[in-house]
């Protein structure tokens, strides 16, 4: 699913109305019938006395909730409309749904912060709509303005808040908190999705999504080039790499992978659980020496080797038996537990300028390119897929999340030629070309130490089997998350463990699969 930059919905505005001479006032029409309808639903689920509240400001947006309030008093329902701002600043065509709204016998109300009749009225409203600010919003909300006023009276009041477009306060190109924000419970936006809806705080203050379409044609929406999108079934299906019926261990890829140390014994294990659990033919694992007998009785599906050590860890010498293995295998996944130390950081950065395949990396192999970006840089070329989490990405020379983790994660990639897959709450896969996938699977039980290298083998996994390489980082985050969400329904976010995902990793596949049957 397509999301939207705040400056492309502009552009489709303006599409609409100057090259299909679709007036203005007709969209905000449309817009109010979108809203009222969305709030007749949510009426429906409330019975009551049909009150809302309707919070609106100057600019296009408050139009649109003014228009929702004229046809919802034309269905019997009992609302009040509270503009928040100057009456003089009303534009043009909020202006005009204002008279239209007055004919109907119902006045725009001047919102005031220390009304208490006001605010005894919104508190006991079964719905109260947001329209304070459209996308447009670039500036912080001021802590002692009516806006914020107006927010913290939706966000304490106990009835359903309804978004127009997008929640007020919420950066619609980032998802960032702009001084204060309306925490909606649904947001009905209009023609496209917002990205600020599906990553940062947006995420989480926009309650459920809704896309509704308000007259924009289909052909300018289609033509629209928009550089973010979600990841669904859909796109993970077609990324599954096709299992030959007559195929055998070694025709769904070998993977190398290496990691672990002493008191990290855990890392190595669930990557290769993960790697197998996603459909890969052969898995190698490579760990230090001190602790190969302890990955040999947990492994019963991969093929623990032991590698050269010193101090519990990797030493230099592990290079070479690694390289070696390595020209025998398709994919290399490195980095979970490794640990960190000089002799770790050369054996990375070795294997890296001499490894020709794909590589993903991982936890301390990352935080071992840290003062070694031209490493990174002279892989441009060759397929390199970071995992890393914020406190691992920023400790990255040139990283920065100041605009943004999607701004973040997308100059990373570009600069450095690699995909990058920066973990966290609405995980996103950014690509050297400039485009931003954002999961929306997952939950709070995946955010335990280990559930990142099950993901790193998963990733791999795909990788080894035929995937593109954002294939295999998008759909692998999506599979790893949905994996999460069965675990949570059975053990609950607090008692699943990232072994409990792993595990579950093939109902995740079965879920693509079953849906696809179904669909067929």
């Amino acid at each position: 699913m397509k999301l939207a930059a705040a400056e492309q919905m502009r552009k489709l505005d303006r599409d609409a109305m100057e090259k299909f001479r679709i007036p203005s006032i007709d969209l905000m029409e449309r817009a109010g019938q979108q809203l009222c309808r969305e709030t007749a639903e949510l009426l429906a689920e409330r019975p009551g006395r049909r009150r809302v509240s309707i919070f609106c400001g100057a600019g296009n947006n408050g139009g649109d909730g003014i228009a929702a309030a004229r046809l919802l008093f034309l269905q019997g329902v009992r609302v009040r409309v509270f503009l928040v701002g100057s009456y003089e600043k009303l534009t043009s065509d909020a202006l005009e749904m204002t008279g239209r709204l007055s004919e109907c016998g119902i006045q725009l109300e001047a919102f005031d912060p220390e009304s208490r009749e006001q605010q005894a009225w919104a508190l006991g409203s079964q719905v109260l709509i947001d329209a304070l600010f459209g996308v447009g919003l670039s500036r912080e909300i001021a802590a002692d303005s009516p806006f914020a006023a107006a927010a913290e009276l939706m966000n304490r009041a106990g009835g359903t808040v309804l978004a127009a477009d997008i929640a007020s306060g919420v950066e619609a190109d980032t998802g960032r908190i702009l001084g204060c924000a309306v925490k909606a419970d649904r947001t009905v936006t209009f023609t496209l999705p917002k990205i600020g809806q599906f990553v940062g705080d947006g995420a989480m203050y926009s309650g459920q999504v809704r896309v509704r379409e308000i007259g924009i044609p289909e052909t300018l929406v289609c033509a629209e080039v928009c550089t973010s999108q979600t990841v669904g079934r859909e796109f993970v299906r077609a990324a599954l790499p096709p299992r030959k019926p007559d195929g055998h261990k070694g025709t769904f890829g070998k993977l190398l992978a290496v990691g672990g140390s002493v008191g990290f014994t855990g890392a190595p294990y669930l990557m290769a659980a993960g790697a197998v659990r996603s459909g890969c033919g052969l898995v190698y694992l490579g760990v230090p020496e001190e602790i190969w007998e302890v990955e040999a009785h947990k492994c019963v599906s991969s093929m623990p080797f032991p590698l050269p050590g010193h101090k519990g860890m990797l030493s230099a010498k592990a290079f070479q038996p690694v390289f070696e293995k390595l020209a025998q295998c398709g994919v290399l996944a490195l980095g979970p537990g490794l640990g960190r130390s000089q002799e770790i950081t050369e054996v990375v950065c070795a294997l890296l300028r001499q490894a020709a395949g794909p590589v993903v990396l991982d936890a301390d192999g990352i935080n071992a390119l840290a003062g070694h970006m031209d490493v990174l840089d002279a892989r441009q070329g060759r397929v390199t897929i970071l995992t890393p989490h914020e406190g691992e990405f920023l400790r990255l020379e040139g990283a920065s999340l100041d605009g943004g983790r999607g701004a973040g994660a997308r100059d990373f990639a570009r600069r450095h030629g690699c995909t990058l897959v920066l973990k966290g709450h609405r995980t996103l896969t950014a690509t050297p070309a400039g485009t931003v996938l954002v999961n929306t699977t997952g939950n709070s039980g995946l955010a335990k130490g280990g559930s990142g290298d099950v993901l790193t083998g998963v990733i791999a996994s795909l990788l080894c089997q035929g995937a593109t390489p954002v294939q295999a980082a998008a759909a692998g985050v999506w599979l790893h998350g949905r994996a999460g969400d069965l675990a949570a329904e059975r053990k609950t976010a607090y008692g699943m463990s990232p072994q409990d995902a792993a595990e579950a990793l093939p109902l995740a596949f079965a879920d693509v699969l079953e849906t696809e049957s179904v669909e067929e």
